[in-house]
């Protein structure tokens, strides 16, 4: 615990496992979540707005300080392969005493660690310093609300691609029609983003909803050589927080 600074705490909402990542390439392995507060960006169908929106939440009831000493014996205590950091947005907290001091710790896991982030700030190399870490990067298209300049930021996402390149990222997008494939078609020519790297999640908060966008968009993504996930934790536990 040497690496730690001992008073350095991260804004969390929630910690929760044993359950399994829902999405993307990792779906249906067992996992451990650390929920951080704060996000950049406020799209209209985010699943999570109690990490965030001050207007609908009390954020002061939603959201801890928790000790980074905390979090590590909270991870070292539970034997998951997995352990995913996740918000609102994690990579806001990149440049604190508190975030290196969890990559500090994380450096030394045998664990694959995932930081979940929306691709508009580039990885520091603080958080490139845990061999087993990888991102899920999941830029926002149009019909997530916000305007372009918001949510797309080409330093971060050209740097997020570089990394893919190297198998240390992966790159998932929320659509819901063949408009938002054609947008996602853009953006992964104008980044550089490869194939194997490319995943197209429905969006959708119910069963029903993800199982129906999913239908609509698979032979169109499997045509485009992408991978299509779901969302196993809409379709197992909808509606429930801390799954």
């Amino acid at each position: 615990m040497s690496a730690l600074v001992a008073p350095a705490s991260l804004p969390v909402a929630e910690v929760f496992g044993p359950t399994i990542q829902g999405e993307g390439p990792s779906a249906g392995q067992n996992a451990l979540f650390l929920r951080l507060g704060a996000c950049n960006l406020s799209c209209t169908w985010c699943d999570t707005p109690y990490t965030w929106d001050g207007k609908r939440f009390d954020l002061r009831q939603e959201i801890r300080r928790v000790p980074v000493v905390d979090l590590a014996e909270t991870t070292a205590k539970h034997p998951h392969a997995l352990i995913v950091i996740t918000g609102g947005e994690p990579l806001l907290h990149q440049s604190t005493d508190a975030w290196r001091s969890l990559m500090a710790v994380l450096r030394y896991t045998t664990r694959r660690v995932e930081i979940e982030t929306n691709g508009t700030l580039a990885p520091k190399p603080v958080s490139l310093g845990v061999p087993r870490l990888v991102f899920n990067v999941s830029p926002k298209l149009a019909n997530s609300g916000m305007p372009e300049d918001r949510r797309i930021k080409p330093e971060a996402l050209e740097a997020f691609a570089d990394l893919a390149a190297k198998d240390r990222a992966r790159f998932k997008f929320v659509a819901a029609n063949s408009d938002d494939l054609e947008e996602i078609a853009t953006l992964t020519d104008r980044f550089r983003i490869p194939p194997h790297a490319t995943w197209v999640m429905p969006e959708g908060v119910t069963p029903e909803q993800t199982i129906a966008a999913g239908r609509a968009l698979a032979e169109d993504v499997i045509r485009r050589n992408w991978h299509l996930t779901l969302r196993q934790h809409v379709l197992l536990w909808p509606g429930e927080r801390e799954r």
